[in-house]
């Protein structure tokens, strides 16, 4: 609230509180000395107040581009994906907002930054995911003391119609697995089976894998959502893995990495190694290119767990789905699954239709056999 004085005839003394400087944390006010009666000095009050709640620039100068360095530092520290936040900070979100007035982005300004950025040609889900950084820089700047921000950010989430649908199916897998170099072998194995994210799979150490009770372990700080989770091993992984350990001991003692390349490290970066295996295996567009990518495996995982009869809860902790729409989103059946399900619909339909046939005749003969037989005889 506003706090107005009397300082003479006609004359009034007013100090609106606008918030803490992110710097210094003491308190910045707007003050002024009005010249008229008290209703005046409430009236300029009112005003700043408003000036104050609509985000302008009274209470700092600070700019974006402080919140999307502790963004970066936030993500530094805890671990996460850090190079990926980064690259995407410098090359699309400072430019754009790094010199605006945090008290000056508003909705708006967030929305001609998708329709430019959709004028290039940028999909909604790569919107997403870039915007979905910027608002956790303001949710920051907001919980930080003193408070860097003091209103939340709406940023609208766009549809994104193109969301991959694709699956591997097993004999691509298995033409996968002759085509790929021997050491990238075992981690499309892994995503095949289990499901799991690339991040997940590519940075697994040794003291998770449990050969023994058949699991690996992967801690809370290693997956998307912060939860750890426990994964079974088929045997065809298990065997996959045992040979890869062994292989380890013998070549790379001192390696902790589960997958890793041709001298001993960890493997980052398979992406040319996928593209030549899919062209060796056929699995190519009209464009020659990739038709599948590493992520299909974990649609492709999610699947099989369900058509194997696993329950989804336990399909959901496997792969390490949170919530239950993305799960949705991976189960999707394509054409072999409804013809399959017109398979099994014909197969029901004939059964039961015999089955109604054979009840019919043998209704009959009970029929005729009973009006046969001398009357009082049943």
């Amino acid at each position: 609230m506003a706090e107005i004085k009397q300082r003479g005839r006609n004359k009034w003394f007013v100090r609106v509180f606008l918030g803490r400087d992110p710097q210094t944390g003491k308190s910045v006010c707007a003050c002024r000395t009005i010249t008229g009666n008290k209703k005046d000095a409430e009236q300029w009050a009112i005003e700043a107040e408003r000036e104050r709640d609509l985000g302008g620039g009274l209470a700092s100068k600070a700019t974006v581009d402080g919140l999307l360095e502790s963004l970066k530092l936030d993500y530094r520290i805890n671990g996460k994906n850090y190079h990926w936040a980064e690259r995407i900070v410098r090359v699309n979100l400072m430019p754009y907002f790094g010199k605006m007035r945090i008290a000056k982005v508003t909705t708006d300004t967030v929305n001609r930054y998708m329709a430019a950025r959709q004028t290039d040609g940028i999909a909604n889900s790569t919107l997403n995911r870039e915007l979905a950084l910027l608002k956790r820089a303001f949710n920051l700047g907001r919980k930080c003391t003193p408070p860097k921000v003091t209103k939340a950010l709406y940023i609208p989430h766009l549809r994104e119609n193109n969301i991959r649908t694709g699956f591997i199916e097993d004999a691509q897998y298995r033409n996968l697995m002759a085509a790929l170099a021997e050491h990238v072998r075992p981690v499309l194995a892994f995503g095949y089976f289990t499901g799991c994210r690339r991040g997940e799979i590519l940075s697994l150490e040794w003291p998770q894998v449990d050969l023994v009770g058949r699991v690996v372990r992967l801690e809370c700080d290693m997956t998307k959502n912060d939860e750890a989770r426990e994964i079974p091993l088929v045997p065809e992984l298990y065997d996959i893995l045992a040979i890869q350990r062994e292989r380890r001991d013998r070549l790379f003692p001192e390696c902790p990495w589960v997958f890793f390349g041709e001298t001993g490290e960890q493997i980052r970066d398979f992406r040319d190694a996928w593209e030549s295996a899919c062209k060796a295996a056929g699995l190519v567009d009209s464009d020659g290119e990739a038709a599948v990518i590493f992520h299909d495996l974990r649609r492709s995982g999610v699947r099989n767990l369900i058509r194997a009869g696993v329950p989804e809860a336990v399909a959901m902790r496997i792969s390490g789905h949170k919530t239950r729409s993305i799960f949705d989103r991976y189960n999707i059946v394509n054409n072999a699954d409804l013809k399959d399900a017109a398979r099994k619909l014909a197969e029901y339909t004939t059964d039961r239709r015999k089955r109604d046939e054979e009840a019919a005749r043998s209704a009959k003969s009970h029929t005729i056999v009973t009006q046969g037989r001398p009357k009082g005889i049943q």
